[in-house]
């Protein structure tokens, strides 16, 4: 049966992947997207186009209802891919580009948690899964900024998953290492800073965006309905194990 299902952030590298697959499958797709352009295939292939900022609640709220609109069952699943990066020390740190960091990926987490929680309480059911980062749980140096905003999204999908429990709606996150993306290159900028990251990880070597996008689509569409209040660390082993 085809389901209908948002992505928030949808012209990043993962998103991409994962509204490949959801298409694949024979769903509706929504993208909410601040590049249109870049989705243009996507578009082609059928996903629905919602253009704007993921921190603008009226955009937000057009994308849920667009989602929610195309199937009698309203919005089965929504996948939150906003992300930005800041590496400095915390006084090297400028509180506006500290709060910006915030912005973008707690505060926009969290108004995607709002507005599609609401419409998916309508119909009873329904999955959402969150972006994370192994900085969520694991100390790097000089990723305080990007650790406070990622560690606040953890915490909220579990108390998220627990106001919701009993209502039908599932709440999860996946939390990567280092990325193969246009937003891990700015952190992998030379090959010595490679080497050192890979060196740092057990099975020595970086995620690929694919692998991503294939786990959020489990916890969109395969994931066994018991399963809520979970992070999925996909970080190569380098937050739980030693070697």
């Amino acid at each position: 049966m085809s389901k209908s299902f948002l992505l928030v952030g949808g012209s990043s590298d993962i998103a991409r992947h994962l509204a490949t697959m959801l298409l694949d499958d024979g769903h509706h797709v929504t993208l909410l997207a601040r590049d249109g352009e870049r989705v243009s295939d996507l578009v082609g292939r059928g996903a629905h186009l919602v253009e704007g900022d993921a921190l603008d609640e009226a955009i937000v709220q057009a994308a849920v209802g667009h989602a929610a609109g195309l199937t009698e069952n309203g919005l089965a699943g929504m996948a939150h891919l906003v992300g930005s990066i800041a590496l400095r020390p915390p006084h090297a740190t400028k509180l506006e580009d500290f709060e910006a960091v915030i912005q973008t990926n707690l505060i926009s987490a969290f108004l995607a948690l709002k507005t599609a929680g609401k419409a998916m309480l309508k119909s009873g059911t329904g999955r959402m899964v969150f972006t994370s980062s192994v900085a969520g749980s694991y100390g790097l140096t000089n990723h305080e900024a990007i650790a406070a905003a990622k560690g606040g999204i953890e915490a909220m999908v579990r108390a998220a998953a627990s106001t919701y429990a009993g209502r039908g709606l599932r709440v999860n996150a996946v939390a990567p290492g280092l990325t193969e993306t246009r937003l891990g290159a700015t952190v992998l900028r030379s090959d010595a800073i490679r080497e050192a990251s890979v060196s740092m990880i057990p099975l020595k070597r970086i995620n690929e965006p694919d692998e991503v996008a294939t786990s959020m689509h489990w916890l969109l569409t395969g994931a066994p309905d018991n399963l809520t209040g979970q992070v999925l660390h996909l970080d190569g082993g380098m937050s739980a194990l030693r070697g």
